[in-house]
C-alpha cells in the first residue's frame, strides 16, 4: 500500500499533463455552449466513461499487441516519447484549442477522445504502468478523470475566473512540460537498449 502511495504522485502528474485541461476546457465550452444543461450532463457522462474504458483497453491490450508485433517496451518509450515531443511541440507554436478541432459531433467522439484522452495520455499510460505497476497508474487516470469532470462541470466559473488568455498560457505550460517528459522516455528507452 504504501509503495502505491509513492508512486501515486510520479503517475498522476505525467497523466495530468498529458490530458492538458486547460487545451481541452475551451474546446469543450465552444463545442456545448448552445446545448441545454441536461444534455451537456449526457456529453460529460459519457465523455468521462469513454475515456476511462478506452485508456483501461489500451493498457490491457497494449502488452499483447507489443508481443504480436516483436514491440519491446523500450522501443515504445522512444517512439512515444517522440510522439509527445511532436505533440508538444505543435501545442507550443500554434494556438491554445487549434490542435483539437472538432466536427459537427459531440460526446463520445471527439470530447471522450481524442480530447480527453488521445495519444499523448494512452503512451503516458503504456510507460506508467511498465515503470510504476497497474494500480497506480489507473488510480491516477481516475483522479485526473474526476478533475476532468469537474472542469467541465465548472467550466463556465473556470473560464470566467481563469481567463482565456490565462488557460491559453497555462496550456503553454503543460505542453513545455509534455515536452520534457517527452524527452526523459526518450532518454530512458535509449538507455535501458544500450544497457
Amino acid at each position: 500500500m504504501s509503495d502505491i502511495l509513492k508512486a501515486l504522485p510520479v503517475t498522476f502528474i505525467p497523466i495530468f499533463v498529458a490530458i492538458d485541461i486547460f487545451a481541452v476546457l475551451p474546446v469543450f465550452i465552444s463545442v456545448t455552449s448552445e446545448v441545454e444543461d441536461i444534455e451537456r450532463k449526457k456529453i460529460i457522462r459519457h465523455s468521462i466513461i469513454t475515456a476511462l474504458v478506452v485508456s483501461l483497453a489500451f493498457v490491457a491490450v497494449g502488452e499483447a499487441v507489443f508481443n504480436i508485433l516483436g514491440i519491446t517496451v523500450n522501443d515504445f518509450k522512444i517512439a512515444g516519447g517522440l510522439v509527445l515531443l511532436v505533440i508538444a511541440v505543435l501545442d507550443l507554436i500554434r494556438y491554445g484549442g487549434e490542435r483539437r478541432k472538432v466536427e459537427d459531433t459531440i460526446g463520445v467522439v471527439p470530447i471522450g477522445v481524442p480530447l480527453i484522452v488521445g495519444p499523448a495520455v494512452l503512451t503516458t499510460m503504456i510507460v506508467l504502468n511498465d515503470h510504476y505497476g497497474i494500480t497506480p497508474t489507473v488510480i491516477s487516470l481516475i483522479l485526473n478523470l474526476i478533475i476532468v469532470w469537474f472542469s467541465f462541470v465548472k467550466a463556465q466559473k473556470i473560464t470566467e475566473l481563469i481567463g482565456k488568455n490565462g488557460i491559453v498560457a497555462i496550456s503553454k505550460v503543460m505542453a513545455i512540460l509534455l515536452a520534457s517528459i517527452a524527452v526523459m522516455m526518450i532518454r530512458i528507452g535509449v538507455e535501458n537498449l544500450i544497457k
